[in-house]
């Protein structure tokens, strides 16, 4: 499995790898996960298509709001419903879709930069 090293001046918890289908974070594996710069916790994610303002309402609650939330979308990159947009723009929240893979790689690098972010991110199968 391929490890990723945290960066010292980080914070948080880091996704070190991938295993089994899932994130290695800090001890953990996780199928789907939501990050914030506190805490990991299990997501039971829901179809991309499906997905609505409040699966991200843990990520929303943070204070002060994230800067903007990465979205690891599966395997591909794709976007989410174009209400789920729309709810986060009235937020002054920004979202970010990628695949979950670099999803979990640009979490790594934006969090030693130490930035105000969250993620949520899919399985990846």
């Amino acid at each position: 499995m391929p490890r990723l090293g945290r960066d010292p001046s980080g914070s948080g918890p880091v996704v070190q790898g991938f295993a089994g289908g899932g994130f290695s974070v800090d001890g953990g594996v996780y199928r789907a996960l939501l990050l914030t710069p506190e805490r990991a916790e299990t997501w039971n994610a829901p179809a991309l298509a499906e997905l609505t303002v409040e699966h991200l309402a843990p990520l929303l609650a943070l204070e002060p709001p994230p800067e903007f939330i990465i979205l690891g979308t599966g395997p591909t990159t794709a976007f989410p419903p174009r209400a789920v947009i729309e709810a986060l723009d009235a937020r002054g929240v920004g979202i970010e879709p990628m695949d979950s893979r670099a999803a979990a790689r640009t979490w790594g690098m934006l969090r030693g930069e130490q930035r105000w972010i969250a993620a949520a991110i899919m399985p990846l199968s």
